[in-house]
């Protein structure tokens, strides 16, 4: 693709998506994909278990890379990436994971100042960060306790707390709500709306409709491997 043209609609665009192809072994998980996404927009990817939506996530935050295709994030073309660039990338983004992925030795605070402090940030300021956005999740008082001592919703909220600390401009969140009860997952909605008002760019896999009727937004529809109308 033209350099000037990733440029020009880098500007309205923050992912776009070409002829997006995964393949395992033998096995094709996804299949000529292409969508785009809105700078600021709130979109969820749906659809059954198995319909591809994990695999897509970890291709859009570069965890695995494409069997074919492009993938084009904030105008960075992800086949034109060296390894030595993906953690600058990643600083873009945030992600949420269903089943938390919080480090069980280490505390709310240090699970989510992890981040600032693998980006370089000043002791000073993660201190000020990390409170602040504890605060807004709920969860200042438990900033010493350890993940084995929460709730699976304040699990979750701490997984939230470390994918925005660092102010990304894309939140990946993989069915975030998955595992919660209905109180637990509606407040995880909200606080990914909050950050969503804010400016970021929100992306959410779900199966769950009731959770899209609640809290609104663009739907992109996955059924084995591909995207229906």
């Amino acid at each position: 693709m033209d350099d000037k043209l990733v440029e020009d609609i880098s500007k309205d665009s923050i992912v776009r998506v070409f002829h997006l192809y995964k393949r395992f072994g033998g096995k094709c998980a996804l299949y000529d994909l292409s969508f785009d996404i809105k700078r600021n927009e709130f979109v969820y990817f749906i659809g059954p278990s198995g319909a591809g939506k994990s695999t897509l996530f970890e291709l859009l935050y570069k965890k695995i890379d494409a069997s074919e295709g492009q993938i084009l994030v904030d105008g960075i073309n992800y086949s034109r990436l060296s390894k030595k660039k993906v953690p600058f990338l990643r600083r873009k983004i945030g992600v949420v994971f269903q089943d938390f992925k919080l480090i069980p030795t280490k505390t709310v605070f240090e699970n989510v100042a992890l981040v600032l402090e693998v980006s370089g940030k000043k002791k000073s300021y993660i201190q000020k960060k990390v409170r602040s956005v504890l605060r807004i999740i709920g969860l200042e008082s438990k900033k010493d306790s350890y993940p084995v001592g929460l709730s699976g919703g304040e699990q979750q909220r701490v997984a939230v707390a470390r994918a925005v600390v660092g102010e990304p401009q894309i939140i990946f969140a993989d069915e975030p709500t998955g595992s919660l009860d209905s109180e637990s997952a509606e407040t995880i909605m909200d606080l990914l709306k909050s950050f969503h008002i804010k400016g970021a760019t929100v992306i959410v896999a779900t199966h769950d409709s009731g959770l899209i009727e609640k809290t609104g937004g663009r739907i992109i529809n996955l059924k084995d491997g591909r995207i229906i109308m």
